[in-house]
C-alpha cells in the first residue's frame, strides 16, 4: 500500500492508493470463495464492491452489503502481463454461474474483474469476449472500489490446512488441484 495508508485499517482505495513502485499496478479479482483464488494468486484476501464500510465476514454473508470476496494483486506488468492474470482468473472460475462458484452460493461469490485503469478494463472486456463461445458469461467487469482486508483467520487459509487440517502447497510450479475447503 502507498505510504499514506492508515496501517490500522489495511484497505486499498483505488482513488488514493498507488503501488510504492511506480512500475507496478494493482488488479483485483472475485472468483468465488477467496481461499482458492488466494492460493492461486498468493495474495491476501478481503472484500470489495460493497457499500458498507469495514465489513466483516458475517456482514458480507448476510447478503446486505453487496461485497464480493476478492483477491487483490500487485504485479509488475513487465514481468507478468495483466493478460496472464486474466488467463489464471478465467481458468479458475465458471463464468456462466451467477452469484455462485462450485458449492458456494451467494452474491459475495459472484465472479468479477475489478479494474484500476482503462487498459485493464479494455483487456478484461476483450478476454470476456473470448470466453463467450456461445455461453452467457455473467462475470462482471467494473471499476475497483475500496478493498477491506478479511479477518486474519481467512488469510492463507488453505495453506494453513483449512478446516480439515490438509495443508495445500503454494509453492511455485505446484500443480496439485486446489481443494477449496482444505
Amino acid at each position: 500500500m502507498a505510504s499514506g495508508a492508515d496501517p490500522s485499517n489495511p484497505a486499498l482505495d483505488p482513488d488514493i492508493e498507488v503501488p510504492e513502485n511506480p512500475a507496478y499496478e494493482f488488479a483485483e479479482f472475485g472468483a468465488g470463495c477467496f481461499w482458492g483464488a488466494e492460493l492461486a494468486f498468493q495474495r491476501l484476501v478481503g472484500y470489495s464492491q460493497g457499500h458498507t464500510p469495514h465489513p466483516t465476514y458475517k456482514l458480507v454473508c448476510s447478503g446486505n452489503t453487496n461485497h464480493v470476496e476478492v483477491v487483490p494483486v500487485m504485479f509488475d506488468p513487465k514481468l507478468c502481463p495483466y493478460t496472464n492474470l486474466l488467463s489464471l482468473f478465467w481458468s479458475g472460475i465458471d463464468p456462466t454461474s451467477l452469484s455462485r462458484q462450485g458449492v458456494d452460493e451467494g452474491a459475495q461469490y459472484r465472479s468479477g474483474i475489478y479494474y484500476f485503469n482503462e487498459t485493464q478494463a479494455r483487456l478484461a472486456r476483450e478476454a470476456k469476449k473470448l470466453e463467450l463461445n456461445d455461453k452467457e458469461v455473467v462475470t462482471e467487469i467494473l471499476p475497483a472500489k475500496r478493498f477491506y482486508r478479511a479477518e486474519e483467520y481467512h488469510q492463507q487459509y488453505l495453506e494453513k490446512g483449512g478446516d480439515k487440517g490438509h495443508k495445500e502447497s503454494a509453492d511455485k510450479g505446484c500443480t496439485d488441484p486446489i481443494r477449496c475447503y482444505g
